[in-house]
């Protein structure tokens, strides 16, 4: 299993550079479902954050690059689980999807609800105020 840091993930997805972009290609059509990739959460929630603020993408194309990563049989997620329901959260509510995933985790821990100061959490993943 390879470890795979937010910037190639970017890499591979933009192709916005071709030196950087062709490695990242590269290394992602080399992994193998006996040999696979390894996204953290971390890199998840850079991901969605990266290409929201620095590409301007949609948040239909977010949903989008975040369900081909999660059916990609050579990418193996942290969590995937928590992911995919903080991936469809996100994409039916005004929510962030770091938020989706930090409410999403915490039910997953056993928490009874989580709080926050954040109005747009309240209103869209699930929070209450504190």
């Amino acid at each position: 299993m390879i470890g795979l840091d937010t910037n190639v993930l970017v890499r591979y997805i933009a192709q916005d550079d071709p030196k950087q972009s062709a490695i990242a290609t590269n290394l992602i059509n080399s992994l193998t479902k006996e040999r696979p990739g390894f996204i953290t959460l971390v890199s998840m929630v850079e991901l969605v954050w990266v290409m929201r603020s620095c590409y301007k993408s949609t948040k239909i194309e977010i949903v989008n690059i975040l369900e081909a990563i999660l059916a990609t049989r050579e990418l193996i997620i942290e969590n995937a689980e928590t992911v995919i329901r903080a991936t469809h959260l996100y994409s039916r509510t005004g929510a962030d999807f770091s938020d989706c995933l930090i409410e999403r985790s915490a039910n997953k821990a056993g928490c009874e609800y989580s709080v926050t100061f954040d109005i747009d959490a309240i209103k869209h993943a699930g929070f209450r105020s504190i």
